[in-house]
């Protein structure tokens, strides 16, 4: 068994951003492999907030992005459970980051559950046109489909969408590390961009 060191319990603190007892625990779950711990963070993040989605989200604050020379900008409201979370650091970077990347990706809706189901219709429509003469099965041709459809659905969904300060990842994986690190549910109820002549 791997000595566990306050060294090392602040180093993955700063790298997670999760609580000193939790870091000990899964540095001690992992016998002092950092990977292995930031994976069981990672992992227990995730169940925290799948835990913490359905509850209410009745606070939080209108986050703004400029981009040099004025030309575009974007605003988030992103809600979280109570005032205080709202007020801290961590909390309004997250909305600041959330409207830059409303700015550099261009999102068109939230989720997917957001889009009419007649333009995710019209979208299949232009996938099979495309995919008539290539002599395929119909039920590859589905799952061609199937694929564009995904892809589609991370460039205009902003959750979906990889993340502009770290592609590696979603918009949606970011969120639940602030879930998990806040300790509360965080949902991004909507945003706009303008663009001058846009």
């Amino acid at each position: 068994m791997a000595e566990i060191t306050a060294a090392m319990v602040k180093e993955l603190r700063e790298a997670t951003n999760a609580g000193v007892l939790d870091c000990k625990k899964a540095l001690s779950e992992a016998n002092g492999d950092f990977e292995a711990a930031v994976e069981i963070l990672r992992k227990k993040g995730l169940s925290t907030a799948a835990k913490k989605s359905g509850r209410e989200t009745h606070e939080g604050i209108i986050g703004s992005y400029v981009h040099a020379g004025s030309k575009v900008a974007s605003l988030v409201e992103l809600a979280c459970e109570t005032d205080f979370v709202a007020r801290t650091e961590q909390f309004q970077q997250l909305a600041r980051d959330l409207a830059m990347q409303v700015v550099a990706s261009r999102p068109r809706y939230v989720s997917r559950e957001e889009i009419p189901a007649e333009e995710i219709e019209r979208e299949k429509a232009i996938y099979r046109e495309q995919l008539a003469d290539s002599g395929k099965p119909a039920e590859i041709i589905e799952k061609i489909i199937e694929g564009k459809l995904e892809k589609w659905f991370a460039e205009v969904c902003l959750l979906e969408q990889p993340f502009v300060k770290d592609p590696d990842k979603t918009v949606q994986d970011l969120l639940v590390d602030n879930i998990a690190a806040l300790g509360e549910n965080i949902r991004v109820n909507r945003f706009a961009r303008l663009e001058i002549g846009g």
